[in-house]
């Protein structure tokens, strides 16, 4: 099983990245997939989740109106589309998997600073 997530780097407020994550060793379309995200010190928060079929997203108030979660099931990849983005969101992007079984990538860094 893996998931491996792209797309973070430095990005300047109100700017834009999109992060990836492609996943492979599962059955990607039956699961629920995750993007949370943490800093030191922090806990692990839920950034948003859509659902296996992509019918249902959901979002951390601190995002909504701003990212958007997406997902590919013929690619097995999920997405998470940020826009407008603000200091507060530098963190670490981690995706998650979540059905039977739970699987987490490694995480892709994301800095928001002038």
């Amino acid at each position: 099983v893996q998931l491996v997530e792209s797309g973070g780097g430095l990005v300047q407020p109100g700017g834009s990245l999109r992060l990836s994550c492609a996943a492979s060793g599962f059955t990607f379309s039956r699961y629920r997939m995750r993007w949370y995200r943490q800093t030191p010190g922090k806990e692990r928060e839920l950034v948003a989740g859509i659902a296996p079929a992509g019918d249902s997203t959901d979002y951390a108030d601190s995002v909504k109106g701003r990212f958007t979660i997406s997902r590919d099931n013929g690619k097995n990849t999920v997405y998470l589309q940020m826009n407008s983005l603000k200091l507060e969101d530098t963190a670490m992007y981690y995706c998650g998997a979540v059905w039977k079984s739970s699987y987490w990538g490694q995480g892709t860094q994301v800095t928001v600073s002038s």
